[in-house]
């Protein structure tokens, strides 16, 4: 499971959130390993079990009020009962003041104390969303992800065939390279993968006899793109080598490749000489939105032909009778 420390969250969104490190100093090694971020008003009450470790805890205006309002001794045992659900942070929000007590806890819990002047639930919204993409399941696969038409496409093959070459062909065409040999992508949903590069290969592409080329400065800011979802998966094949059995003309069978437990679409396109595997990947990709549209050419084929065999069949028995 991937893991955030706390100190690289605040280094992520200090400027997004405003946040403040109060105290808890030393917990900035705690680790974050789910994506939920709660607003705990009943775990001040009472010590909740259901409450999980390795959580941000958001407190907001009700919160704050509420701990105004309790006595000293009361108010350090709901703030020990907050703090020995094992959090790996706490954020005040909406410009509230933390009282004293809370800061101790932090300091002696180690566990880091933030404030910021957002209001609680947009603050929430944001940092949910950051935590699930920072620790959402990984693997990287080898291949280039290229954004073709608003898809997210993973050309596969074996080294040598041409995945690079095709890659600069598609950009030179107005696609945009998200990375080149390695892609590291991230389950972001239950059905959904999301496709980054790595940072130290950023905006380069290798390609054999050119060497290493720099897309930005190539093609622009536009002929990039950090991060895409992963919608369908080209995989390159030699034409000569190919099992014929292998060959589907009539792509009756759907394909599909696995990736953390997500199926993703996939296309297999044989090369051979004199093909424009280009033109072909960019019309795989109209074809796959034409598929996510209901519209499919093979089926509206074989009906088309299935009705003129009807009636060539229906006009051989009016003769014969």
């Amino acid at each position: 499971m991937a893991t955030i420390s706390v100190a690289q969250l605040y280094r992520d969104m200090r400027r997004n959130l405003k946040l403040t490190w109060v105290s808890g100093l030393n917990g900035g090694e705690n680790l974050l390993t789910s994506e939920t971020v709660t607003k705990p008003s009943l775990a001040l009450i009472g010590h909740l079990n259901f409450v999980h470790p390795n959580r941000v805890q958001v407190l907001g205006c009700a919160e704050m009020d509420y701990l105004r309002s309790l006595p000293k001794p009361e108010l350090k045992k709901a703030i020990h009962n907050l703090f020995s659900t094992d959090l790996a942070a706490v954020v005040v929000a909406n410009g509230e003041k933390p009282p004293a007590e809370l800061n101790a806890a932090s300091d002696d819990f180690q566990t880091p104390l933030f404030t910021s002047p957002m209001r609680s639930p947009g603050l929430m919204d944001v940092l949910s969303h950051y935590l699930a993409q920072a620790v959402a399941e990984s693997e990287s696969s080898h291949g280039v992800f290229i954004e073709v038409q608003g898809f997210g496409i993973l050309i596969k093959g074996n080294p040598a065939i041409g995945k690079s070459e095709l890659a600069l062909e598609l950009i030179s065409r107005g696609h945009r390279l998200v990375a080149d040999d390695i892609v590291d992508f991230y389950r972001i949903a239950p059905d959904r993968l999301e496709g980054r590069c790595p940072p130290i290969l950023q905006d380069f592409l290798e390609v054999r006899g050119l060497g290493i080329l720099n897309i930005r400065a190539l093609f622009g800011d536009n002929a990039v793109k950090p991060t895409k979802p992963l919608d369908l998966i080209i995989q390159l094949e030699m034409a000569d080598t190919l099992a014929p059995q292998l060959l589907d003309r009539l792509k009756i069978k759907s394909h599909h490749e696995k990736i953390l437990g997500v199926k993703i679409p996939k296309v297999m396109i044989p090369v051979a000489a004199g093909r424009n595997i280009a033109v072909l990947v960019e019309v795989a990709v109209r074809n796959h939105m034409l598929l996510l549209r209901g519209i499919n050419g093979t089926k509206q084929f074989m009906q088309r032909q299935h009705r003129e065999m009807s009636k060539a069949m229906k006009r051989q028995q009016q003769v014969e009778s």
